[in-house]
């Protein structure tokens, strides 16, 4: 898969993801995600904050955060939650679905994976229907290493994940059965609804 085609799909995550936020009542941006402690709009504030605040900024934040890039990254989505509309969000993610930001050695492919993951994040928090292009969401599992799943530090022991919906599966064990989206989400370590998840092992990844 060339860098090319991978960005070409960043653009048409975040472009649809947009005009999906478009569509939000004003109670569903202050409902909760799977995003833990985090509302749409912190979501949004977040997947938009390399296109609104300067590098500057950002190394200010962080020094401020004492090196701790979670924390940081927390307190500036609050931050710009609590004083950007949801206009001006959603506006910033259309008007930069093309913007050259990857996750700092992750490359396009980690540009792809952040926006869909956090877009499932709402969707699925919100218990909306969307499914993410079947083919956006091979880009993203092709690129899953050890060391990503390990940065989530979800526990997979004893089990083998297996889609639903396209020739994919991760691990060995007692077979855990969903979307290949929701098995994302649950590598990423998110508590999805009880009813996504099939087999002995969903009662560890679900609510």
């Amino acid at each position: 898969m060339t860098d090319a085609r991978i960005r070409e799909a960043v653009a048409a995550e975040r472009r649809e993801q947009a005009e999906l936020l478009a569509t939000l009542r004003p109670e569903q941006w202050d409902a909760p995600t799977l995003c833990e402690g985090w509302r749409v709009r912190e979501v949004i504030a977040h997947t938009t904050m390399p296109y609104r605040t300067s590098v500057r900024r950002t190394l200010l934040d962080l020094v401020k955060a004492r090196g701790n890039f979670n924390r940081m990254a927390d307190r500036a989505a609050r931050r710009d939650a609590a004083r950007l509309p949801a206009e001006r969000l959603i506006a910033a993610l259309r008007d930069n679905a093309e913007h050259p930001w990857t996750p700092p050695g992750g490359g396009p492919a980690g540009a792809l994976s952040h926006d869909v993951i956090h877009g499932l994040d709402i969707t699925v928090g919100l218990g909306l229907d969307r499914l993410v292009p079947p083919e956006r969401v091979v880009m993203v599992l092709a690129g899953l290493r050890p060391r990503n799943v390990a940065f989530f530090g979800t526990d997979l022991t004893g089990v083998e994940l297996r889609a639903t919906d396209l020739d994919w599966s991760y691990g060995t064990g007692t077979p855990l059965h969903g979307l290949a989206q929701d098995l994302l989400l649950a590598i990423c370590g998110r508590r999805l609804p009880p009813d996504r998840l099939k087999g002995d092992p969903a009662p560890r990844f679900t609510r």
